[in-house]
């Protein structure tokens, strides 16, 4: 077995530099270390600048999550709804995810005024930290050329693009991920026990983001440190006891008070079947995505995909192929062949550290999206990019080490080999798109050469002892594999039109509802915001619109009873049920509510989260969702309803001509028998306390 040993001191252009005086951390940062390459630094702030531009580009016409949106709004109307993560300002019934994300645009809200830019620029900002986080992570141990490709990768990933330009709280997740990795890595190194309970602080930030989708990583950590940290084995085991204590504490403390506050002086728990935050942990957001409808734990998590069926090849499919796929095949190879290189290094060995945080970063979360049976979208696997970007750059740059080393004959066929593979995978990737335009065209092109051009050249470069060369194949390989997802990026940063409910990058090549999911017409904040242009949207299931953003006018359509509707058929697969699923909401409506809503709390009443998100962000006023996201939450009771009606809290529902299942039937029923029909607008219904017996 071949083991390259590591370097002495950082060789990062085949030179050594000579010994430089100190300089300032200011010149560092904007100029790099002194014994870094001249290019290094300039080379780091062009990715940075283009990550900016993709992520940040026309970021006032972006469409954002129309769900998530409602909640930010309603949280700068209320410290309550904003504690709580409650989708209206009355604080009704909370989204189906913790805070966290929520509270990082809201801030941003607080400061700047509610509007699109406002709430997205706090996603382009952990965005960007990310890529310059990973770069760092990965020089550090691999050097500027790894880290230099890690970076670039992670920055064309083409879900991370789209996902960046979101208000889905997947950006802020990827971004508190990387910082445990980075306090891990730290701990590892020092064997210090201080640096891995922040990074046990870290994630649980992340858990109060995402919840299960958080602790992925938790496996490859804890073997990470457990077997590579720079202490001994009882002091590692009694610091991975500690920092399990510190992740515990971090990431339940928003959940315990949530759960230990009466459900009377809180907000329904949105996703949940017994209305705890506990519930929704193991339920919807933990075994429920990876078991799916089917499972006794956690049916909740239903069974839809909007990523293609499971099974190890769904990371392949049309669906996601283009979203992530381009360079596995290489991450794979490197992965391995890294490991190998590295077999005989000591324990404490910070190279195999990395890798094997890295190789089980991106291991873990590509078994457990392409395996899980429950609701999954493309835009989760984002959280896999970084592990993908930083096996791809740091054993990649292994390889090619390995490759030019004279005593290892064998490895000068692994690098061209891997690089061959990706090359024919992205040509299928971009076949899988032809016609959709020139630039995927080109991109096939840029990718066939370039790629065959790198393969002969690493080829012919090594065995007749050419260094010039591969390094001449090597860039081309790096074009060459990066063509077809900077067409996929560009096209998701440039697109007149996204789904903000299930963003994808690129031409659409599935059933995953994504890239271009609509008409995004501009509109301005709800009255009462500070500045701006409010997030504008649709999206959601089958394609059919969940709901038109804001305009400030009363008007979201040419026709006034055309606007913010919401489908029967929720986003999770489920019937809504009957309580206004089917019934369109329109603008005059809103005027006609906003206009005799009598001092009530809550403008109206309506069956899901994707009306009444709308509803919020087109008046401004808090409105109940009966049934949350998919229509089946218990959160609305004949009860409830009664004791809202008897204080004046509530006037107005709306239910559909269909009827409906269980309470939601009961509803409805109760609601025909004894509420006052609005026969100008079907479904709408006025209840006041004379109606309540």
């Amino acid at each position: 077995m071949t083991t390259l040993a590591p370097p002495t001191a950082p060789v990062q252009d085949g030179r050594h530099r000579s010994a430089a005086p100190p300089v300032s951390r200011a010149r560092r940062l904007f100029m790099g270390a002194p014994e870094d390459p001249r290019w290094a630094r300039p080379a780091l702030w062009a990715i940075l600048l283009l990550a900016t531009a993709l992520y940040a580009w026309n970021l006032t016409s972006v469409t954002g999550n129309t769900f998530y949106d409602a909640a930010v709004y309603s949280g700068t109307k209320s410290w309550k709804a904003f504690f709580f993560g409650a989708l209206d300002a009355g604080s009704f019934i909370t989204v189906d995810k913790p805070p966290f994300a929520l509270w990082v645009m809201g801030l941003s809200a607080h400061v700047l005024g509610y509007g699109t830019w406002q709430l997205l620029l706090p996603m382009v900002a952990v965005g960007v930290g990310s890529v310059a986080l990973l770069y760092r992570l990965v020089k550090r141990d691999f050097g500027v050329v790894a880290a230099t490709i890690a970076a670039l990768v992670l920055t064309l990933t083409p879900i991370t693009v789209a996902i960046n330009r979101d208000t889905n709280p997947d950006p802020v997740l990827v971004f508190l991920m990387l910082l445990g990795a980075a306090a891990l890595l730290k701990a590892v190194r020092t064997g210090r026990l201080l640096p891995l309970v922040w990074s046990a602080v870290a994630i649980g930030f992340a858990f109060n983001t995402k919840m299960m989708q958080a602790y992925v990583v938790l496996p490859a950590f804890f073997l990470v440190y457990l077997w590579a940290a720079n202490a001994s084995l009882g002091r590692r085991v009694r610091n991975l006891a500690v920092a399990t204590v510190a992740l515990v504490v971090s990431s339940a403390w928003w959940m315990v008070i949530v759960d230990l506050i009466p459900a009377s002086s809180r907000p329904y728990i949105g996703g949940s079947t017994d209305n705890t935050v506990w519930d929704l942990v193991i339920g919807y957001n933990g075994f429920g995505r990876i078991f799916g409808a089917s499972s006794s734990v956690g049916s909740q998590g239903n069974s839809a995909s909007f990523g293609g069926s499971s099974g190890l090849y769904r990371m392949f499919n049309d669906i996601m192929g283009g979203q992530i796929s381009w360079l596995i095949p290489l991450a794979a190879i490197a992965l391995v062949s890294g490991l190998v290189l590295r077999g005989r290094a000591p324990r404490t060995d910070a190279r195999r550290a990395a890798l094997m945080l890295w190789g089980g970063w991106f291991v873990l979360h590509f078994l457990t999206f392409s395996l899980a049976e429950g609701t999954f979208h493309p835009y989760y696997v984002t959280a896999m990019a970084p592990g993908i970007a930083a096996v791809a750059g740091a054993g990649g740059a292994m390889l090619y080490q390995a490759s030019r080393d004279g005593s290892a004959a064998k490895w000068g066929w692994v690098l061209p080999a891997a690089v061959g593979l990706s090359t024919v995978w992205a040509v299928v990737l971009l076949q899988r798109v032809s016609g959709s335009g020139t630039v995927y065209t080109v991109a096939e092109v840029v990718v066939a050469l370039g790629g065959a051009l790198a393969v002969a050249g690493l080829l012919v470069g090594r065995f007749t002892q050419r260094r010039r060369l591969m390094g001449f194949a090597a860039v081309a390989a790096v074009v060459a594999l990066l063509a077809g997802p900077a067409a996929y990026s560009v096209s998701a940063a440039t697109t007149a039109s996204t789904n903000g409910t299930n963003p994808t990058a690129g031409p659409s090549t599935g059933g995953g509802m994504g890239g271009g999911g609509g008409q995004r017409p501009s509109g301005s904040a709800p009255s009462g915001t500070r500045s701006g242009t409010a997030p504008s949207g649709s999206g959601g299931s089958g394609g059919q619109s969940m709901g038109q953003p804001p305009t400030g006018t009363g008007s979201t359509g040419t026709d006034s009873g055309s606007s913010s509707s919401s489908s029967s058929q929720s986003q999770s697969g489920r019937t809504a049920g009957g309580m206004g699923g089917d019934t369109q909401v329109s603008s005059a409506m809103i005027t006609y509510l906003k206009k005799h809503q009598d001092g009530a709390t809550w403008l109206v009443a309506v069956a899901t989260d994707q009306t009444a998100s709308s509803v919020i962000l087109e008046s401004g006023q808090p409105v109940i969702s009966m049934g949350g996201w998919s229509g089946s939450d218990n959160a609305m009771t004949l009860a409830k309803l009664k004791s809202l009606v008897k204080a004046g809290k509530l006037h107005y529902i709306v239910v559909s001509s269909d009827g409906g299942q269980g309470t939601n039937s009961e509803i409805a029923t109760w609601v025909k028998k004894h509420g006052t029909a609005v026969s100008a607008y079907s479904g709408l219904y006025r209840l006041d306390a004379s109606d309540v017996g």
